[in-house]
């Protein structure tokens, strides 16, 4: 009874606008605000059935509800920064040359948010953005020897999991709080006679550094409280199936390997590395929730369009793998919610689209011409009626939708296209590296690469794919640039080189021979090969291992906020 005087009380205190902001909104804005929340490494299948089933993310469902969901939206680079100069330009990654988390896109570079600047929307970014060059480690920079050597090297500590002490605390991430905090001020202080364009960029769910690994290793902590992990429902939690390590894919035994997955995981510890990402993804639907609740208390909710997404998603073990870098789904398969003015609610669209529609929505949504030769198509034309959507499909939205990788934890340029029920993944140069094929209708968890039994459909994708892009020519030019680079950093650090290369990512693995490195790093600054993916060494150990949207103007019931 309680729990309903509480929510009941809430609602009332939500439907109506604080006194102060009701003056400064006596002008309706004539073009929609935009709202767009980015967070990092949320596995979009979560959004949607069944996956939504494993945790609670209320505000994620408020969204569902009351908007579009996306059910096949992909990141077009599993990697924080490739991602987002993609989503931030409107290109596919070998058009801006974000090839790895140290180079992005130049810092002048005009984006989506600068034209609606100048066609008079205000503006305002709060967070993680992370789409220029050089926010990265130098790591990122110079690791692409790694791939081509005859030896393989941890990059990553291994997934662990961490329970704070205080069980009641909600606000675990605190930088992310902070932001939201922030953007949630700027909403109360913006100008409401004009349109405006707010972005949030939230770390989590990303797995938080793990100190006892070294500063320069990756971020493999899975870090939450009990009050988050409340939210998962423990018992539904999928352990994942997995292939033996002589059965992977070369590819997928290298990033294994580099991730330090490959040693022995019991069924206890994959399934709590699980709920501990869960744990930190009902974190995020938290902050999410406090956009839409600040929006909804300034009577900002019915005027406008809110948009979720992530640069990509998180493996959770899933492939013997964590972070991303794969073009697996739980990788690849990111979350895409709209909702607001003109967005059809309760609506879920199967068309297969990426990161790079962003751009394009956004200057739509604006009323805005769009600039020639985007990689990207504007998502609007799939929120109309079906066959609408259909025509819009078939005459102007492809059918498909790339995504490419060229850095660390892969030993090989790699690119998917998805289309229909097939994603079809080639890397390299075509032929030094198998392909693989997956049919998501029959194997959803890809497991088994057909490649070779439908020499037909994968020769088709295959010349499909080389009309998107002259993949050959990409992995070619990758390998070159990580070798000026290499070259230019080494000659930066000068005589230092040998005391910095020994302690970036590969630190514990160097301190056994580092002479036996740095010649291998010689050897490979002066070779002329092409950029193929040898097959590594393989392990001797077994691989076990709510309501309908309103019409008429009232706002709908929202959930509580739980920032604490």
């Amino acid at each position: 009874m309680l729990l309903l005087l509480v929510s009941v009380v809430a609602a009332l205190a939500l439907a109506a606008p604080a006194p102060r902001t009701q003056k400064k909104r006596m002008q309706v804005n004539q073009a929609p605000n935009v709202v767009l929340v980015a967070s990092d490494s949320f596995d979009g299948r979560l959004t949607f059935q069944p996956g939504s089933q494993v945790v609670k993310l209320p505000f994620i469902n408020f969204m569902r509800a009351h908007g579009t969901t996306f059910l096949n939206a992909y990141t077009n680079s599993p990697i924080c920064c490739p991602s987002r100069a993609a989503m931030w330009s409107g290109l596919f990654t070998h058009l801006t040359e974000s090839w790895n988390n140290f180079k992005g896109l130049d810092p002048n570079y005009t984006t989506w948010m600068d034209i609606m600047e100048k066609h008079g929307y205000q503006t305002q970014k709060f967070g993680k953005v992370d789409y220029t060059s050089g926010h990265h480690s130098t790591s990122n920079r110079v690791e692409a020897w790694t791939r081509d050597v005859a030896f393989l090297l941890r990059q990553e500590g291994r997934p662990i999991i961490n329970l704070i002490p205080d069980k009641n605390r909600r606000r675990v991430m605190t930088k992310d709080w902070q932001n939201t905090d922030k953007a949630i001020e700027w909403l109360r202080q913006v100008n409401y006679t004009k349109p405006f364009v707010l972005y949030l960029g939230l770390n989590l769910p990303h797995p938080y550094p793990s100190p006892s690994s070294g500063e320069n290793f990756g971020s493999s902590t899975f870090h939450t409280s009990l009050y988050w992990l409340e939210k998962v429902a423990y018992d539904a939690i999928k352990i994942p199936k997995w292939l033996t390590l002589s059965q992977m894919h070369p590819v997928d035994y290298y990033s294994s390997y580099t991730k330090n997955c490959t040693g022995k995981f019991t069924e206890n510890e994959i399934k709590n590395i699980r709920a501990f990402y869960y744990a930190m993804c009902a974190e995020t639907d938290a902050m999410l929730g406090e956009i839409i609740l600040a929006l909804h208390k300034l009577d900002l909710l019915q005027k406008t369009i809110v948009i979720y997404t992530s640069d990509h998603g998180e493996m959770a073990m899933e492939h013997r793998q964590f972070y991303k870098m794969s073009m697996y789904e739980a990788s690849v398969h990111v979350p895409l919610l709209m909702m607001g003015p003109g967005i059809k609610a309760n609506l879920q669209v199967p068309s297969v689209v990426s990161l790079v529609d962003i751009y394009p929505t956004m200057l739509d949504i604006a009323g805005i011409a769009l600039p020639p030769n985007l990689s990207g198509y504007s998502l609007l034309t799939l929120l109309s009626n079906a066959s609408a959507n259909e025509q819009a499909f078939k005459f102007h939205r492809p059918p498909w939708i790339l995504s490419e990788f060229h850095g660390c934890n892969a030993n090989a340029s790699t690119y998917m296209l998805r289309t229909g029920q097939w994603k079809y993944i080639a890397y390299s140069d075509g032929a030094s590296v198998q392909p693989q094929l997956f049919d998501l209708s029959l194997d959803p968890d890809e497991l088994t690469n057909i490649a070779t039994e439908f020499p037909e459909i994968t020769y088709s994708l295959d010349q499909k794919l080389r009309s998107i892009v002259n993949y050959p020519k990409v992995s070619a030019s990758v390998h070159q640039y990580n070798k000026e680079q290499f070259i230019m950093w080494k000659q930066s650090v000068g005589q230092n080189y040998s005391n910095v290369i020994a302690h970036l990512r590969w630190h514990q693995d160097w301190q056994r021979d580092p002479r036996k490195y740095e010649n291998a790093i010689q050897h490979w600054l002066t070779a002329h090969s092409s950029p193929l993916a040898s097959s590594p060494p393989q392990s001797t150990s077994g691989s076990q291992p709510t309501l309908p949207q309103s019409t008429s103007g009232s706002q709908p019931t929202l959930p509580q906020s739980t920032s604490g």
